[in-house]
């Protein structure tokens, strides 16, 4: 199991124990962490997964794929480090990894 740190907008974090082969999406709604609405199931068909990822971190993930750039035009206030947890997959290597849900789902 790997370690995920999940921020809400307010700033309350949770941690929770994600599989590894999972997605950071997949490992939140599992754990009902909120602001993950998830409305395509992880198809990467929407932007409902959106978080954005702690700066410390977004080096050490794989660069996103061009569907997941595109679908990223359609989420709610877009930063650098914004990426879809559905296309984040959970590794040891992500252990402490930590990611923020944005005010609001697009």
């Amino acid at each position: 199991m790997t370690k995920i740190i999940y921020r809400d907008h307010a700033g309350k974090e949770r941690t929770v124990d994600a599989e590894n082969g999972s997605t950071v999406m997949e490992t939140a709604l599992r754990n009902s962490i909120p602001g993950i609405d998830a409305e395509c199931g992880g198809a990467c068909a929407c932007a409902t997964c959106h978080v954005y990822v702690d700066e410390a971190w977004v080096a050490k993930l794989p660069k996103p794929e061009q569907t997941e750039e595109d679908m990223l035009d359609f989420a709610n206030d877009v930063q650098p480090t914004s990426r879809l947890s559905c296309q984040i997959k959970v590794t040891s290597a992500l252990e402490g990894l930590r990611v923020t849900t944005p005010e609001k789902q697009g």
